[in-house]
């Protein structure tokens, strides 16, 4: 009775696919490969009952050491990509994590049972494979099977061009489909890994301590964002995800820990492109006893051996450009940018009036009610100095009123400790000598809980507790910021962020139930 109703299940299961599919060419080859699955099961051979696979060798582990592995017998698992030959000889390609390796069976070799049943098999199965590596008459590195077993069945065909699938809306919503049939993106996150990897290492080296600190939070500080809002039940309290892990980093700092850095995932409620997801990840260290000279040189280290692994060389390809990663990078206040591309000079700017007045005859975008003279500065600097910014280039000395966190600059205490990182036009790391003076920075608070009055909602809110924590004593520290995603971005050659993004935000897909 149970053998009728199986067979019967599975019917209403190709049924079903047949009603939901709008392509008849996907809805045949599915109904294909959902009878070949229902005439195995019934045949007591469940092509989705193994549970492990003895692997001794990848692909790559044959084609590097086959001097060593030549007339070996080996054992390997992957994805059926090819298959070539339908009489007595066939060849196929099988897949797994490091690369492709070609597969010789010979009807002899396996028996005839055993041979039908594999030329049965489809592209996208799943399959484990014992057999002796040799090199074929035409010199290709090849594995002769022996013995082989059906490890999963796929039961949808892969995408019709199987050797590249190149719509970008489907290979970001289906990765797993990008990652099987466009090799090149399975190397941008073998290389993103690599560069973290890298990055904490580097930083282990160097004695920092790698914590963690809370994804939800109380308060949203330490950047200027929009937060996203979630609700505690328990307690019922609205909380946010935290826009930058920086606040609680620096109360380590108050705590003793002189040397600490966090890798995470940050959320900041604001738009997507080609730069920007919700979610993205940030490298944050800070370290006692340095300033925003030292972060600078922590930077270039980073970066540096983040591209030597990547690229073993500092010198890189960029979007057709070449960029020089070599250290010293280049080194520019925002005045001397601002009167270098835009030709004004702000030392001659002396108030806020003045300079509101030159951005109105500019016809500078974004001008804001109530922005003051650093505020506009710091809008011409964008609008006339970031895109000419094509080699690294290290931006110094912020005015106050953009950067809440940051000391003043001895003797000019309208600018501040601070520096961006710009390549191509692009910001790749910010950095203060970090202010720790608490009761200037509860004064900096009230500032920007004035510039959120008038209506600017990523203004940072008051964090009483760290300025308790600052009233305890922080000693003179340096801090930084690393988007992770724009340096692999960068590395990787990559266009967009959502190529280095496994799983990058993506609107709803609107679908509609067919009568």
């Amino acid at each position: 009775m149970q053998s009728n109703q199986k067979p019967k299940q599975q019917s209403d299961a190709v049924h079903a696919v047949n009603n939901n599919s709008k392509e008849p060419d996907l809805n045949e080859q599915m109904s294909i490969r959902m009878a070949k699955w229902q005439t195995l099961t019934a045949a007591g051979e469940n092509p989705f009952e193994t549970v492990c696979y003895p692997v001794t060798h990848h692909s790559l582990d044959i084609h590097e050491q086959f001097d060593q592995l030549e007339g070996q017998t080996v054992s390997l698992a992957g994805r059926l990509m090819s298959k070539r030959g339908m009489g007595k000889v066939s060849f196929c390609d099988l897949s797994d994590q490091e690369g492709r390796i070609q597969l010789f069976t010979k009807i002899d070799a396996l028996g005839e049972t055993n041979y039908a049943q594999w030329q049965k098999l489809d592209i996208g199965d799943w399959i484990g494979v014992r057999g002796q590596v040799f090199r074929t008459q035409k010199g290709e590195i090849s594995v002769k099977t022996e013995s082989y077993q059906l490890l999963a069945k796929a039961l949808r065909p892969l995408p019709e061009k199987y050797h590249g699938l190149k719509d970008t809306d489907t290979r970001y919503r289906q990765r797993y489909l990008d990652l099987i049939v466009n090799p090149e993106v399975r190397d941008t996150f073998v290389k993103r890994s690599l560069i973290i990897r890298t990055l904490r290492e580097q930083l282990d080296r160097m004695q920092f301590i790698e914590v963690e600190t809370p994804m939800l939070n109380v308060i949203p500080g330490g950047a200027a964002a929009r937060p996203f809002i979630t609700h505690h039940n328990a307690l019922d309290i609205d909380l946010f995800l935290r826009i930058a892990p920086e606040l609680f980093l620096k109360r380590l700092v108050v705590g003793g820990l002189e040397r600490v850095y966090e890798i995470g995932r940050q959320f900041r409620n604001e738009g997507l492109s080609i730069k920007h997801n919700p979610e993205f990840t940030l490298l944050e260290a800070y370290q006692a006893y340095t300033d925003y000279e030292g972060m600078m040189t922590l930077t270039e280290q980073l970066i540096t051996s983040a591209a030597q692994a990547v690229h073993q060389t500092t010198i890189i390809p960029w979007q057709g450009k070449t960029i020089d990663l070599t250290p010293p990078y280049q080194r520019m206040t925002m005045r001397e940018a601002i009167l270098k591309y835009a030709g004004i000079d702000f030392d001659l700017i002396k108030d806020d009036e003045a300079a509101m007045q030159l951005a109105r005859e500019k016809n500078l975008e974004d001008i804001k009610t109530g922005m003051r003279r650093g505020d506009v500065m710091n809008l011409f600097f964008e609008t006339y100095c970031e895109a000419n910014l094509v080699q690294p280039t290290f931006i110094t000395d912020y005015p106050i009123e953009v950067s809440p966190l940051t000391k003043k600059k001895p003797g000019h205490p309208e600018l501040t400790e601070r520096f961006e990182l710009f390549i191509d036009g692009r910001e790749y790391a910010n950095a203060y000598s970090e202010l720790n003076d608490p009761l200037d920075q509860r004064a900096r608070f009230d500032a920007q809980l004035k510039k959120r009055e008038a209506g600017d909602e990523e203004a940072n809110l008051l964090d009483d507790d760290f300025c308790v924590a600052l009233e305890y004593g922080m000693p003179p520290t340096g801090g930084l910021g690393m988007g992770i995603d724009r340096l692999v971005m960068l590395l990787t050659d990559s266009p967009s962020i959502r190529d280095v993004l496994l799983f990058p935000t993506m609107k709803p897909i609107q679908r509609t139930d067919e009568a």
